[in-house]
């Protein structure tokens, strides 16, 4: 895929030509800075390596710092690599990439990384309903996730089965958003629908 890395700024809402309210979520996406042109001969396939987000020297590892310098750009906090790009064009080291690679009214995908919620029960995790009921003698009961398996045959557990654990802080795509707005002059994307992460992070709007 091609596309660029962007910083989730919130959600609001815009009207449009109908008087319906969209909810949108707003991504700055600046310019994002060609760090490496992998290409076939080299590396065996084609691909830019783009980062964006400015960072310290001193809080940059030190291979980490040798690259950047290579390509004659200041540290970025994240680097991504993007297969799609057209590779007849003739894309340099240190230029840049914006918002002109999308178009309002097309659909993108976006990933990021979702709010991480810690050690949850099977209830919040995986919407099971609980017992319902509080009587009978069900005492603390009405979250439990009952019964896991059989007895002697086949006296195990089946992969998979749904358990409570650590719930969200993992990588999530979600497809097919609209590209509602485009503010080039502030470098504001705005996608229909909500996105995962939260507000302050990371994240990829592939075309």
């Amino acid at each position: 895929m091609s596309g660029l890395i962007g910083k989730k700024v919130g959600m609001t809402s815009i009207f449009n030509e109908d008087g319906k309210n969209i909810p949108c979520t707003i991504i700055e996406a600046g310019a994002n800075v060609i760090t490496q042109v992998k290409t076939e001969e080299k590396d065996g396939y084609f691909a830019l390596q783009l980062g964006y987000g400015d960072k310290k020297e001193k809080n940059t590892t030190k291979p980490l710092v040798g690259h950047f310098k290579k390509a004659g750009v200041t540290p970025k906090r994240r680097v991504v690599e993007f297969r799609d790009f057209d590779s007849t064009q003739d894309y340099k080291v240190g230029s840049s990439i914006d918002l002109s690679l999308f178009e309002e009214g097309e659909f993108v995908d976006v990933v990021g990384t979702s709010k991480g919620k810690g050690f949850q029960g099977v209830v919040k995790r995986h919407g099971f309903a609980g017992v319902g009921q509080a009587t009978h003698g069900q005492h603390n009961r009405l979250r439990a996730p009952g019964s896991i398996g059989a007895a002697s045959y086949p006296a195990r557990v089946f992969k998979g089965m749904k358990m409570a654990g650590q719930m969200g802080n993992e990588r999530v795509k979600v497809q097919n958003l609209r590209v509602i707005k485009i503010i080039a002059d502030k470098d504001l994307i705005l996608v229909k629908g909500a996105i995962p992460g939260a507000t302050g992070s990371y994240v990829l709007i592939e075309k």
